[in-house]
């Protein structure tokens, strides 16, 4: 598995890649220009793979731009064809980040050996068939996916980290949830309800210092109660508030990073009137207190 050193005149850029074990890789890319970027890499076929857009967009382009493939922000995507190499040719638009993770199909059956009964491609009728599958970043995955490609630790422990992320990853990407059957839920075969949850995701996100009840929700998406809390748990793998609990952390833990605003005010832009309760929650998330995780961030 090589990068391919294309010409500079091509604006071709590489990932920064790390090697977590034998066969097995965590790619990450900012494109934090106003211009796109392209990322070239060779890939064997031996090697599954998994994208995950973090921000913004990308698209992969395959037959030399015959066939595009688009991801789109909180969105993932796995691909595996044993009967070709599949390189990646990725065009990385403004303001986009992108965690990839490519692992041997050997290595791959090595961790669910007990498990691939569950893994479609894992199954004997499959294992030699190409593959692909997308799907929705849930809050956890997106947490880990940050705390990847915002990696602020001493070098020294950067390959066991990556290498500890990389499987909670992806245990959260196949983890099964024991109260929905996504493929088999009439509920999302309906776009239009679709379409409702994500606007209930995107309201929660824009309004988190002060959001609505889940009747105020489920009223302004024109779905009850009952779909509204259904569909939520079936596209992003939780409940409303949890996901807000989650999303609202993670966000705090981005404005601490950047160092613009103090703890009350971090807590304030999030929802918490007092300190006290945004500190609380914060440990309760991350086992620190936001204090100390800013004092962690200097080596």
């Amino acid at each position: 598995m090589n990068t391919v050193n294309a010409p500079k005149n091509n604006a071709q850029r590489s990932f920064l890649e790390t090697e977590v074990g034998e066969g097995f890789f965590i790619l990450t890319y900012k494109n934090d220009d106003y211009e796109a970027q392209n990322i070239v890499k060779d890939i064997h076929s031996d090697f599954i793979q998994f994208h995950f857009c973090i921000k913004g967009s990308s698209q992969f382009i395959f037959n030399e731009g015959r066939y595009t493939l688009n991801i789109l922000e909180e969105n993932s995507l796995l691909l595996y064809n044993p009967q070709r190499n599949l390189p990646i040719n990725l065009k990385v638009e403004p303001h986009s980040w992108m965690v990839s993770i490519l692992i041997s199909i050997k290595k791959f059956h090595g961790l669910f050996s007990q498990e691939a009964g569950y893994i479609t491609f894992l199954s004997g009728d499959n294992k030699d068939k190409k593959y692909y599958k997308d799907g929705v970043i849930s809050p956890s995955m997106a947490i880990v996916l940050n705390q990847l490609i915002s990696f602020n630790l001493n070098q020294s422990i950067k390959k066991l980290y990556f290498k500890g992320k990389a499987y909670e990853l992806l245990s959260l990407y196949f983890n099964r949830s024991e109260d929905a059957n996504v493929e088999q839920c009439p509920f999302l075969v309906d776009e239009t309800n679709v379409i409702k949850i994500r606007k209930a995701k995107d309201i929660m996100v824009s309004r988190m210092a002060e959001p609505p009840t889940l009747q105020e929700l489920a009223d302004e998406i024109g779905l009850n109660i009952k779909k509204l809390k259904e569909g939520f748990k079936q596209i992003y793998g939780d409940s409303v508030f949890s996901f807000l609990f989650d999303y609202k952390m993670e966000f705090s833990r981005k404005l601490l990073e950047a160092g613009n605003d103090n703890v009350n005010e971090v807590g304030l832009k999030v929802g918490y009137s007092t300190s006290s309760h945004f500190i609380a929650a914060f440990k309760k998330k991350y086992g620190t207190t936001p204090k100390k995780y800013v004092m962690s961030l200097t080596p």
